[in-house]
């Protein structure tokens, strides 16, 4: 395509891992914001008009605010493909550095049918449609500097205008929930230039991410704040509060183990973390919180507070309603898990798919859901019949028990299932079990219709239908804590649902390790049943 000579021009594809533009596409109402740092930092409006990306470098960036009027350099058009692109273009090209997609989504002209020439006049309204910008834009050209149209960015003083808002105060992708930083350090796709654009983007193999234990200076300090203060922890500063409340009261008469504080739950996020997690980041969670401790009622927490760390990870869920949780936490280090537990949320529960995909779930969730009038025998001569039916089906696994009454088995799947087939597939694999032994099972949804019997609950495998944590803890008396197990130890007579707690899990785990962790990211065929 001619429009896109200068933009080819200045790149050898040899190199970059930029788009070609090999293909060309027609208009799609789309827009693209991209957080670029090259020789200076600055972000890329791209706006879809006759199939490739009229763009505009602006070094402050577009903001919301009615007052601003930012600098907007007209730039080359690019071609349609890099609506997605987001990864590291390499030093000595034109443009070197790392990209995000900052923001995404639909745009419209306003005042004209022919937003082409409404450029070429050198005014153009637009509305945006997107993830962070949303209103009436207006770009105006001003000067012309050697080769490069100076234009004007501004927003209109509409409904979704917003005083002194900061583009920099929102770093993170609306694609991947990843900074700049992260971005750099772990780019996961490049492009292959002369390919079709449908094949250009391959996937990086990703080394296998892992976290250090809090040091012990940091523990230390910990232990020496008073009631509240300030705590450096993974390079964070984290202000705690009321560290000697007590949030998990000690269970029965217990005396080895006391009343759990939020001192002691902080201690222990910061030392679970290198094993919770790898089942936390990169995923949105769901959080139960109780700041008047466990023994007062809880609620689930999903949307992240105004008041969060700026650096605390967090993803836009572009599909939400107006009364929907808009944006989440993706838990994905140490700082985090302990902002977490200052705030009390006791209980963390991810969602079954990874970011990007959150249509795609990476596991198979099978929920032994004991009734009253059933005990935790019952629940394993079920997670028996599933251990000889995935084995017959040649099936990898591992069984966690909840930390509560009841029992989990988790199956890592391959990329591209949905969850309606996950949901079927557990569905059918339970119909088969429950026909083995009829007798302690309802297949009721409400629990005041089992008559007490267990469930074997599918219906998790669905989007934003979550099952607790490995190693989160559980609201009750003693702080127990779910935990993955090995096959064999459901023939253990020892074994009990909430046999370990935050005070000894670590124990265990030094001892036997994480039975489930080896399973993490492994690509499995679900067969027909």
């Amino acid at each position: 395509m001619a429009r896109l000579e200068s933009y080819r021009a200045k790149r050898d594809f040899a190199v970059t891992p930029e788009p070609s533009g090999a293909e060309a596409a027609s208009g799609s109402g789309r827009f693209v914001v991209q957080r670029h740092r090259a020789r200076r930092l600055h972000y890329d409006l791209r706006l879809d008009v006759d199939g490739v990306l009229v763009s505009w470098a602006v070094p402050k960036g577009p903001t919301l605010d009615p007052k601003a009027r930012h600098l907007a350099v007209h730039v080359e058009d690019h071609p349609l493909e890099y609506l997605h692109f987001e990864g590291v273009i390499p030093g000595g090209e034109y443009g070197g550095g790392d990209v995000i997609v900052w923001d995404r989504g639909n745009w419209r002209p306003a005042r004209t049918d022919d937003p082409a020439r409404a450029i070429r006049d050198g005014e153009l309204h637009f509305d945006l449609y997107g993830e962070k910008l949303a209103g009436r834009f207006v770009l105006i050209r001003r000067d012309q500097d050697g080769d490069k149209e100076q234009w004007l960015l501004l927003h209109k003083n509409d409904e979704h205008a917003v005083a002194d808002w900061d583009p920099e105060e929102h770093p993170a992708s609306v694609k991947s929930g990843r900074t700049n930083d992260e971005v750099a350090a772990r780019p996961e796709a490049i492009w292959r230039s002369g390919a079709p654009a449908a094949e250009a983007e391959q996937r990086l193999e990703q080394p296998e991410q892992t976290w250090d234990p809090p040091s012990d200076d940091e523990l230390v300090a910990l232990a020496k704040l008073r009631s509240e203060g300030r705590w450096r922890i993974g390079g964070r500063d984290l202000k705690l509060t009321n560290l000697d409340k007590v949030l998990f009261p000690a269970a029965g008469d217990n005396a080895d183990e006391p009343p759990v504080t939020k001192r002691d739950f902080i201690r222990y996020h910061a030392e679970i973390a290198p094993y919770l997690l790898p089942y936390l980041a990169g995923r949105p969670v769901n959080t139960h919180r109780y700041p008047d401790g466990v023994d007062k009622p809880g609620f689930w927490h999903k949307e992240v507070p105004s008041h969060a760390p700026k650096w605390l990870t967090t993803w836009r869920n572009p599909d939400a309603d107006e009364d929907e949780t808009r944006r989440y936490a993706v838990v994905d280090s140490m700082p985090a898990l302990a902002w977490l537990a200052n705030y009390a949320a006791v209980e963390l529960h991810p969602w079954t798919s990874r970011l990007p995909d959150v249509r795609e779930p990476t596991w198979a969730l099978i929920d032994i859901d004991p009734g009253e009038d059933t005990d935790f025998d019952d629940v394993l001569v079920y997670a028996r019949l599933y251990r000889t039916a995935l084995d017959f089906l040649g099936l990898a696994g591992a069984p966690k028990v909840t930390g509560q009454r009841g029992l989990q088995i988790w199956v890592p799947i391959r990329a591209g299932y949905t969850f309606d087939d996950t949901r079927q597939w557990v569905h059918r694999l339970s119909r088969m079990i429950g026909k083995t032994k009829p007798d302690l099972i309802s297949w009721e949804w409400e629990k005041r219709k089992r008559s007490g019997l267990i469930r074997l609950d599918y219906t998790q495998n669905a989007s934003n239908k979550t099952l607790v944590a490995p190693f989160s803890a559980r609201p009750r008396p003693g702080a127990p804590v779910s935990v993955p197990i090995t096959w064999e130890e459901l023939d253990d007579p020892e074994l009990r649902p909430d046999g370990w707690t935050v005070h000894t899990v670590l124990d265990r785990l030094a001892e036997v390790g994480d039975p489930l962790a080896p399973l993490i990211g492994v690509q499995q065929e679900l067969p027909r049943l």
